[in-house]
């Protein structure tokens, strides 16, 4: 079971994808979080990464392909995975065949550009696990800067400011949304309405991927 999840930075595919992954039992594989975690580390690729993501711009694709690539052939994706971040392109999505990955079904997250903007500004996430708050929704944390799950500190991301997100929603409109009509050519490609509640949207994204895999 192979699934993507295409959305605007802040349109909950995160969020969904973890929520669906433990449903399934397969990994939620984000590029976001892989770039992140070796932003953390001594890695030579780290200064290069953080010089794109400080300006809200896309990582270049081959070295987005190569990091994805990597974490594929890891034994825990050896029964299907959840995308999400990757394609961001047509010439991704290409390349993601060449790699031999046909996917079963593509979601799309929806959400006007406004609501994600508040989204993001009020977004926290750990600095231990990675796991994502929002201090304005049903999303927040039981203690305030405090993690559920590990008890990690909550911070802002350093990107999640109104003129880089703005950059980031500029970019994904301009990239990424062409990838609906390509999804869209192979029938794998169900959009749903992001703006919803966590539960109504996550159990619509249930019934989709039950129906189509």
């Amino acid at each position: 079971m192979r699934i993507i999840f295409l959305g605007a930075p802040g349109s909950g595919k995160g969020t969904q994808s973890g929520i669906l992954a433990k449903t399934l039992d397969i990994p939620a594989v984000s590029t976001g979080d892989i770039i992140r975690n070796i932003l953390k580390t001594d890695d030579s690729r780290a200064s290069v990464l953080k010089s794109y993501i400080d300006k809200g711009e896309l990582v270049p694709s081959s070295v987005v392909e190569e990091l994805l690539k990597e974490r594929l052939e890891h034994a825990d994706c050896s029964k299907g995975y959840i995308l999400d971040g990757f394609p961001r392109t047509i010439e991704q999505a290409e390349a993601l065949e060449k790699m031999g990955v046909f996917v079963d079904i593509v979601i799309d997250i929806s959400v006007p550009d406004d609501l994600i903007c508040v989204r993001m500004l009020n977004r926290l996430t750990c600095t231990k696990c990675g796991a994502i708050y929002n201090i304005e929704t049903e999303m927040r944390p039981k203690v305030s800067g405090i993690c559920d799950l590990c008890g990690g500190s909550l911070k802002k991301r350093s990107d999640d400011n109104e003129e880089t997100i703005r950059t980031r929603l500029k970019v994904y409109n301009d990239q990424t949304l062409p990838l609906r009509n390509f999804y869209k050519s192979k029938n794998i490609l169900h959009s749903i309405d992001g703006s919803a509640d966590l539960k109504t949207s996550s159990e619509e994204i249930l019934k989709l991927v039950r129906s189509s895999c």
